[in-house]
């Protein structure tokens, strides 16, 4: 099996290369980063380019005739940032991803597992979310997330495409097998913002709002480990027939929720970092982000079922994967 992999050298996609090296999956891997040919990792071959690029991709489907799967990465994913940048969320997440899959079906690729986000999940009783749990995206970019599923749903039925979006839900830490083969490039999630404050490099940690109606003020959130994350990229490509013969009713469109089905609010988060790290983190209370929910978790009776995933780690876990990671433990 050969896959296309877009967005292959940032936070995630670098963890789902590593994943499907694990696997012993052939990847074509497609990113803007500067120098990218500089990487090695048994399995993967990198190229420097943008999957906007008609050309490029072109060449790279022309050189890799094989290419069975296209696993699209390619994002920009900041909540915050898209409140106030939206115009960069809608044309790479929707416009560019657009035109780029009407290219993969031109060229016959038809199965294809898509980054989405849990992020266009409405607020529910109880925080937990199935896929069929309603939907209302609360920023640019959910929304472009969004969008871009339901252009795919439609693509789906009109040119025979068969897609799995996987739904993440909060991604956090490194890999667990603590490899640098790839280069790094920090998340802004919260553990990579406590490790600032551990490397004195920011001063105090913001919590958004302490007035959420939840057990202690703070909103409620999935945190998964990236590497459990990447494995489900891997699983679904190798379960992707599979996921689709199991399905009911039978479709060709299958959104999947990707996290650890566990509820933790930002106060639990901060207590499991001071407990693994013995230091105390200083904490002031800003308001309320735009776009911000007062949290969800993932059910995944789906993944588990459709492509045999679930997740391997805790929140700890994830905390000392990156302190590893960093050389701070």
């Amino acid at each position: 099996m050969k896959v296309l992999i877009t967005g292959g050298l940032g936070y995630l996609g670098r963890n789902i290369c590593y994943a499907m090296a694990d696997e012993g999956i052939e990847a074509v891997v497609i990113d803007r980063l500067e120098d990218p040919c500089d990487y090695k990792l048994d399995g993967c071959v990198f190229h420097k380019g943008d999957f906007g690029d008609e050309a490029f991709i072109e060449k790279i489907l022309d050189d890799n005739p094989d290419i069975e799967i296209v696993i699209h990465n390619a994002m920009v994913s900041a909540v915050a940032v898209s409140v106030v940048h939206p115009y960069d969320f809608y044309n790479q997440n929707v416009v560019k991803s657009m035109k780029f899959f009407h290219r993969l079906k031109q060229r016959g690729i038809n199965k294809i597992v898509y980054a989405s986000t849990a992020s266009v999940y409405d607020s529910v009783r109880g925080f937990l979310v199935t896929e069929r749990s309603p939907i209302k995206p609360r920023s640019p970019f959910a929304r472009s997330k969004y969008i871009m599923e339901m252009i795919l749903r439609d693509y789906c039925d009109a040119y025979s495409m068969k897609v799995l979006a996987l739904r993440y839900f909060n991604p956090i830490g490194a890999d667990n097998k603590c490899r640098k083969a790839l280069p790094h490039k920090p998340g802004s999630n919260i553990l990579e913002r406590l490790v600032k404050i551990l490397n004195y490099e920011e001063r105090i940690f913001t919590i958004y709002g302490d007035d959420w109606d939840t057990r202690d003020g703070t909103c409620i959130r999935d945190f998964v480990h990236v590497t459990d994350l990447a494995r489900a990229n891997a699983l679904a490509a190798i379960n992707f027939d599979e996921a689709f013969k199991k399905a009911s009713p039978s479709t060709n469109y299958i959104p999947l929720n990707i996290g650890s089905g566990l509820d933790v609010t930002v106060r639990e988060f901060i207590s499991a970092f001071e407990n693994v790290t013995r230091e105390k983190v200083p904490v002031m209370i800003g308001p309320r982000r735009k776009g911000d929910i007062a949290g969800s978790y993932a059910g995944l009776a789906a993944a588990k079922k459709l492509i045999g995933w679930e997740p391997q780690f805790r929140v700890e876990d994830a905390i000392i994967d990156v302190l590893n990671y960093y050389e701070l433990l």
